[in-house]
């Protein structure tokens, strides 16, 4: 009966082998943490957020604010209530959407110069103050096209009130600031406003 025959064992090959097979499992890490590495890139740093950029400049406007609720063409029209809201001091919950004239002068036969379109709403059960999320359209002049975005808490029983600029388009891109906004008239029978604003946006 013929005996096995021990197998012998090459050390050299079995030490050669592992080493292969590790240094290309490292190889193949790197190489996949370097492409995850790059696809996974979230910002650049660019010369100029676009062509054509210019040095940030302080733009001061002044106009006026026309809010017309009364008559057969109004400019702000209400599209909600709350189930409150007639009962409430405040007028709580009660949602108004605008399309408001802006103009050089307090006049609303003054030159146009753009419209505030947005929505206020009631937002305050205790004292007269309205969530104001307006976009300013300009159509008129240098900044004809443009956009600047007010969006803030309109107390509208102080005598001044102020609102953030939170952003823009066209000339008013990366837009920031604020607005200072005052009554003018306020008519107590009809509801209507005008109010004066002072705008001041870096661009």
């Amino acid at each position: 009966m013929m005996q096995a025959q021990p197998q012998k064992c090459n050390h050299r090959a079995t030490t050669i082998f592992p080493m292969a097979s590790l240094l290309l499992s490292l190889f193949s890490a790197l190489l996949f943490a370097a492409t995850i590495t790059e696809s996974e890139a979230y910002s650049t740093t660019v010369k100029a957020p676009y062509p054509g950029y210019k040095p940030e400049k302080l733009t001061h406007l002044h106009f006026y604010f026309h809010d017309i609720i009364s008559g057969n063409k109004p400019t702000a029209v209400p599209v909600a209530r709350g189930p409150a809201t007639n009962s409430s001091a405040t007028s709580f919950a009660l949602v108004a959407i605008a399309d408001d004239p802006l103009t050089i002068g307090p006049e609303i036969t003054s030159e146009e110069i753009g419209r505030a379109q947005g929505m206020y709403a009631s937002a305050d059960q205790n004292n007269f103050g309205l969530l104001m999320a307006f976009n300013l359209v300009f159509t008129k002049g240098e900044f004809s096209g443009s956009t600047a975005s007010m969006y803030g808490r309109n107390p509208i029983l102080s005598k001044l009130r102020e609102f953030p600029i939170i952003g823009g388009t066209g000339a008013f891109r990366f837009a920031r600031g604020y607005a200072q906004a005052k009554t003018f008239v306020f008519n107590i029978t009809s509801g209507d406003a005008v109010v004066e604003y002072n705008v001041y946006i870096w661009h």
